[in-house]
């Protein structure tokens, strides 16, 4: 039996075992924003030969003519139970790869632009791991922004009200096989974070998903609003998911990593190449379908508090070998203060130029 029959034949196992009777198919539009619906075990077959139709018309990103019509394909390596769903009659759910109707993947899927940016990274020789920092806030109500405690940075007392939210979430994401390194307050009141361990990349935007899903259920459960809203308080800190980034090659070593670098980071000059890349591709990356006046709004929101700067920062760690598989980069780059008359960010240029003279520029 090969891997893709073997994970199959798991799937049809447990539902039966543990008495599935709903499996919701997860995608996303091209926003990011989760997307669902349920079959029932007796169309499962079905959906894994030949997926399942849905009407791409109404979704962000699918809506020309020619692609109102969708095949949804589940990927069997992502089956898990909905821990905060009944017992009896439960529910799971799987990813889908989206197809078009001729059978070629669509390239207006999320999962299928990360797979094939993948594959590219495999062919060069390498294999790559993520590792997400997400904040959020946990408000009172979703109709005001009150915040749940007053606490701050680590705090383990009674002004940390959000300790058992934490704790269940933690405890439902392991439930669904995506491990957990720490969780704990963040600076803003009501404010959280949350480490998961990184893994390869596609697993983790699928974990991803998940958590913003079981932070939002377990939130609700206990009688109040979670938000990942970037600025939800004004003058409190706005949250952000930091992504730690780590390149090996297929001999498992680490190629962020130099003993040897004349500039004392212990910093290959691929790892130097790689800030750079991540830096030029800032302006695109960072980049979303708002207009001028929602851009400078964000920034003008994002200069406010504590932990604001005033200019984007990159910053870059190399593990020694004995933590080979610890993470090796980190990036981050917070939207800089606004001028008024002028939206653009312009101040990207500028990192970009100066990354160029500090790491002897190399396009990546």
């Amino acid at each position: 039996m090969d891997m893709d029959a073997a994970n199959k034949d798991y799937v049809f196992k447990t539902i039966k075992q543990r008495n599935i009777h709903f499996i919701r198919l997860w995608f996303t539009d091209a926003l990011g924003r989760m997307k669902s619906f349920a079959i029932t075990p007796s169309e499962l077959a079905a959906a894994f030969e030949e997926g399942m139709g849905f009407d791409g018309g109404c979704i962000e990103g699918y809506r020309h003519s020619d692609e109102a019509d969708m095949l949804a394909f589940p990927d069997a390596t992502t089956f898990q139970t909905l821990p905060w769903r009944p017992v009896d009659n439960g529910v799971a759910r799987m990813f889908c790869n989206v197809v078009t109707p001729s059978g070629a993947p669509f390239d207006g899927d999320p999962r299928r632009i990360l797979s094939r940016m993948l594959d590219r990274v495999q062919d060069l020789g390498f294999s790559t791991t993520v590792g997400p920092k997400m904040e959020f806030y946990y408000f009172k109500s979703p109709d005001a922004p009150e915040p749940i405690d007053g606490g701050s940075y680590f705090d383990l007392t009674t002004l940390d009200n959000a300790t058992d939210l934490r704790r269940d979430t933690v405890l439902t994401l392991e439930q669904m096989g995506i491990p957990v390194e720490y969780s704990h307050h963040e600076l803003g009141p009501g404010q959280q974070e949350i480490h998961l361990r990184a893994d390869d990349a596609l697993s983790m935007a699928d974990a991803i998903m998940t958590y913003r899903l079981v932070v939002k259920e377990i939130a609700i459960k206990h009688g109040c609003h979670a938000s990942f809203m970037p600025k939800p308080l004004a003058g409190q800190p706005g949250s952000a998911m930091h992504i730690h980034q780590s390149l090996f090659n297929f001999d498992d070593d680490n190629v962020f990593y130099d003993a040897d670098d004349p500039s004392g980071y212990g910093l290959s000059a691929l790892a130097k190449s790689y800030i750079a890349g991540l830096i030029k591709s800032l302006p695109t990356s960072t980049s979303t379908p708002t207009s001028a006046c929602s851009l400078a709004r964000a920034r003008r929101s994002f200069a406010a508090g504590p932990t604001a700067t005033a200019t984007p920062w990159c910053a870059c760690r190399a593990t020694s070998p004995a933590r080979q598989r610890a993470r090796a980069s980190s990036c981050a780059a917070p939207i800089p203060p606004a001028t008024p008359t002028s939206p653009s960010p312009s101040c990207w240029e500028r990192a970009s130029r100066a990354s160029r003279r500090a790491w002897s520029w190399a396009p990546s």
